[in-house]
C-alpha cells in the first residue's frame, strides 16, 4: 500500500460510506467522520449490507467481511482525522461547506498528510488554495456506487506536485480500480459529458419531445445505456445534477450549459430523486412510476 496506510473520510453519506467500504476491504485503517451519530450508524449498516452482498456472490469471505468492518472506526470530531496519511472529503457538493471542512482540519494535520476532495465538479485549484498545502492537494473523484464502479478520476490542481499524484495513483491501483487523469476544468471528464446529457434529456421532457418513459426507453434500447438519463438523474440526485450544471454554466460561460428550467423546478419542489422518494419517478409505491 506504499506510504499511505491510514485514511480519514469526511462525510458518511452515499459516497463516503462506499469509499470507506473499498478502503477497508483493501486493508487500510479507516476513520469515518460525520456531524451526526445517526449518519455514522446508517453508514455502518449500509457497509455491512453491501459486504454481505459480496459474501453471497463469493467475491469475499465472512472472515474478509469481519476484517474489513474491524478496520472502520468513526468519529464526530473532525480533528481526529488530522494525523491520517490521506484525507478524503466527501461532503455535500457545496464549495463553502468543503472550504469550511478544510479550514477546520488545517490546525490538526500531520506534516505529510495528503488532502483530497471527492468533488464531482468544483475547482481543485481553488479548494487547494485555501489550505496550507496546495502541493499536497488533489481531486479524488469516485463514481457511484463506489464498491461497484471501476473508475476514479484523479484531478491535479495547478499546484499539485508529482509525489502527491503518484501516491494517489498507487492508492487507486491498490483498491483494484482504474484511474483516469483529468485536468482541473469544471466537472472534469465524466460529469462534463454525462450531466449535460441528462440536462438535455430534461429539456426533451420539458419541450414535450417525449415522456419520461419514452426518453428512458429510447436511450436504454437505442443507445444501449444500462439506465435511462432521467432514471439516472434520480439515482444521482437532482440537486447534485443541478449543482454540476451551475458549475459548468458559471465556469465556462456557455449557454449550452444552461440548466433546464424543469430541473430547477423539481429541485425547488424538493423532488430530488430516489433519496426524497420523488423525482422524475415517484418511488413511494411498490414500483417507480413517472411523476409526470
Amino acid at each position: 500500500m506504499g506510504s499511505i496506510k491510514t485514511v480519514g473520510i469526511v462525510g458518511a453519506g452515499q459516497m463516503g460510506n462506499g469509499i470507506a467500504h473499498v478502503f477497508a476491504l483493501a486493508g487500510y485503517d479507516v476513520i469515518l467522520n460525520d456531524i451526526s451519530e445517526d449518519m455514522l450508524e446508517k453508514a455502518r449498516a449500509t457497509i455491512t449490507r453491501n459486504l454481505d452482498r459480496q459474501v453471497v456472490k463469493g467475491t469475499i469471505t465472512e472472515d474478509g467481511k469481519a476484517e474489513a468492518l474491524g478496520r472502520i472506526g468513526s468519529t464526530l470530531t473532525l480533528a481526529d482525522l488530522g494525523p491520517r496519511d490521506l484525507i478524503i472529503e466527501a461532503a455535500t457538493e457545496k464549495e463553502k461547506v468543503k472550504q469550511a471542512i478544510f479550514e477546520e482540519l488545517l490546525p490538526h494535520l500531520a506534516e505529510g498528510t495528503i488532502l483530497t476532495s471527492n468533488t464531482s465538479s468544483i475547482s481543485i485549484t481553488r479548494l487547494a488554495a485555501g489550505t496550507d498545502r496546495p502541493e499536497k492537494f488533489m481531486g479524488f473523484h469516485f463514481m457511484n456506487p463506489v464498491p461497484v464502479m471501476q473508475l476514479v478520476e484523479l484531478i491535479r490542481g495547478i499546484a499539485t506536485d508529482e509525489e502527491t499524484f503518484q501516491s494517489c495513483l498507487e492508492v487507486v491501483e491498490s483498491l483494484g480500480k482504474t484511474a483516469a487523469t483529468a485536468e482541473d476544468y469544471p466537472a472534469f471528464i465524466v460529469n462534463r459529458i454525462l450531466i449535460p446529457m441528462i440536462n438535455e434529456a430534461v429539456y426533451a421532457l420539458y419541450e414535450g419531445v417525449g415522456s419520461v418513459r419514452s426518453i428512458d426507453t429510447s436511450m436504454k434500447l437505442g443507445a444501449n445505456h444500462p439506465m435511462g438519463p432521467l432514471e439516472l438523474a434520480d439515482f444521482i440526485g437532482l440537486d447534485t445534477c443541478l449543482a454540476i450544471m451551475n458549475v459548468l454554466h458559471d465556469g465556462l460561460a456557455d449557454t449550452k450549459y444552461r440548466p433546464c428550467p424543469l430541473l430547477v423546478k423539481y429541485v425547488e419542489a424538493g423532488w430530488l430523486g430516489r433519496k426524497s422518494k420523488r423525482g422524475f419517478y415517484d418511488y413511494r409505491g411498490e414500483e417507480p412510476v413517472p411523476s409526470r
